[in-house]
């Protein structure tokens, strides 16, 4: 049974810093690439950061410089720091595994990220 479960969402003020992590089981975790998505109330889901199974990593533009995406394959896990908040960062944020090219996708239940003051 494949689980992916976020951590580390919360409420945090303009300019601060939250990091989340997903913890993976029930894959092969090294395997898949590991993407972050978010999807603000009222408006689609929509990618944020990956990182591939080879390490490589590719950011939306609105969080290029802000945002670092990493993973340990040893542990299952994969991390989001995210610096520099705005209020238009407030979504909720949703882990993915997806073993391209196969039509193997996984997605956790989200965890809720608010910017505000």
């Amino acid at each position: 049974q494949v689980q992916l479960v976020e951590s580390g969402g919360g409420l945090v003020q303009p300019g601060g810093s939250l990091r989340l992590s997903c913890a993976a089981s029930g894959i092969i975790f090294s395997a898949y690439d590991m993407n972050w998505y978010r999807q603000a109330p009222g408006k689609q889901r929509e990618f944020v950061a990956v990182i591939t199974s080879g390490g490589s990593t590719n950011y939306a533009d609105s969080v290029k410089g802000r945002f670092t995406i990493s993973r340990d394959n040893s542990e299952n896990t994969v991390d989001l720091q995210m610096n520099s908040l705005k209020p238009e960062d407030t979504a909720v944020y949703y882990c993915n595994a997806d073993l391209r090219p196969t039509p193997f996708k996984y997605w956790g239940q989200g965890t809720q990220v608010t910017v505000s003051s």
